[in-house]
């Protein structure tokens, strides 16, 4: 996939992530353009740009914490995206619209639920297909089997549910409901 429709796909992203915010409701943590402090202090002691020390480490003083989020850039949060998110499931694979939707909502609620919920509205499409939250062989060749305009309704569907499933489990974070759905049906 061209750098140019990751880009676009960036961009829609960024619209729904917002610059640094340390809410403690928010059980990720620290958040800077949509990167979590938690995920980063999984996933940031790799150095897949081959520097030297941990891409995570983006103040450079041996340690990921909230001052780390609070340093990430625009383009920080962009190569984490590609490497950890864009690339790694191939979403670039998939057509765009579908794409977009999916990493949009892999960054907010996680990759495996966002591509369960895909593999849900594939099966709202009448495709056969587990919801095992891969996307694999078998869930692109379906996905790429259901025009976009089929299938991108019923995974909006599975998103607002799922937010307003997880505010029935969790009140606290009824305060993000009228986002969460604004993303959903994006």
């Amino acid at each position: 996939m061209s750098d140019s429709l990751f880009q676009h796909a960036l961009d829609v992203v960024l619209a729904h992530e917002g610059g640094f915010v340390n809410d403690p409701v928010d059980p990720g943590g620290a958040t800077n353009w949509g990167i979590s402090l938690r995920w980063l202090a999984s996933a940031g002691e790799l150095d897949l740009d081959g520097d030297g020390s941990p891409d995570g480490d983006l103040d450079l003083d041996g340690d990921i914490d909230v001052d780390d989020i609070r340093a990430m850039t625009r383009e920080d949060a962009a190569f984490f995206y590609r490497a950890h998110w864009w690339d790694r499931h191939d979403y670039g694979a998939l057509h765009l619209t579908v794409a977009t939707k999916v990493f949009d909502l892999a960054v907010n609620m996680g990759s495996p639920q966002a591509h369960k919920l895909l593999q849900r509205a594939c099966r709202a499409c009448g495709k056969e297909i587990a919801d095992d939250g891969i996307i694999g062989p078998v869930t692109r060749a379906t996905v790429a089997g259901i025009p976009p305009e089929m299938l991108i309704p019923p995974l909006r569907e599975a998103a607002a549910g799922f937010y307003r499933q997880l505010i029935a489990v969790r009140p606290q974070l009824a305060k993000y409901e009228r986002g969460w759905l604004k993303r959903a049906y994006y």
